[in-house]
């Protein structure tokens, strides 16, 4: 299966026809937030293959388009705090936003982070039982606590999903948040089994199928 994951930042090649060939082999599409609806609705109609999202901390509830108001990218499926099981059979997980420090829109306190992982339990506590698996893919905009995070409040990491990545261990934890300005900035740690992945722009990677669990880097 050929993931492509974005977040962020609009790429010029993405929102554009050379999409299709560029990504002519993509199965699935995950968004870590922080893009406008349209450049969303542009990859689904393109590609013609799902997309699962989380929103980030600079999202508007509402946008307004060419076809009107929009809560939502038209064609996807929101992953906030829900656990869902593709048609693959792939395990995906999500929550949105950032650590709160404007008391803007999808910013949360650690506290909060903390109440929001614990409801994805008895879900994943489920799939363990349905599949001998919790977690294939753990989707947020924030990054984990003390990986790819700064300093700044902002972009601190959620201590909620370091410890959902040392529990459920998810082959693969994809995020935002965190911009990539040098070449040489690291987009990639390991912490356990599992992989954490910064998708600043975009990140394609190949996730082999659900029962084998591994997967391997474009």
């Amino acid at each position: 299966m050929r993931i492509l994951s974005v977040s962020d930042t609009e790429i010029g090649f993405i929102y554009s026809p050379l999409i299709v060939e560029r990504f002519q082999h993509t199965d699935l599409v995950i968004s870590c937030g922080d893009l406008p609806y349209y450049y969303l609705e542009y990859i689904v109609s393109m590609l013609n293959v799902p997309l699962y999202y989380v929103r980030g901390n600079h999202a508007s509830p509402i946008e307004i388009t060419s076809g009107g108001e929009r809560t939502h990218p038209w064609g996807t499926v929101n992953l906030h705090q829900r656990v869902i099981e593709d048609d693959t059979g792939l395990l995906l997980a999500g929550l949105e936003g950032s650590l709160q420090y404007n008391r803007g829109p999808y910013q949360y306190t650690q506290v909060e982070y903390w109440f929001k992982a614990f409801r994805l339990v008895p879900a994943l506590m489920r799939n363990k039982l349905k599949t001998g698996r919790y977690l294939d893919i753990l989707v947020t905009h924030a990054p984990p606590w003390e990986i790819h995070a700064a300093d700044d409040l902002p972009h601190r990491g959620i201590k909620a999903f370091r410890w959902l990545i040392n529990v459920f261990k998810p082959a693969v934890h994809l995020h935002g948040h965190i911009h990539i300005y040098r070449q040489d900035t690291e987009r990639e740690a390991l912490v356990g089994a599992t992989r954490v992945i910064n998708t600043y722009g975009y990140h394609e990677m190949d996730f082999a199928t659900p029962a084998r669990r591994t997967w391997q880097k474009n």
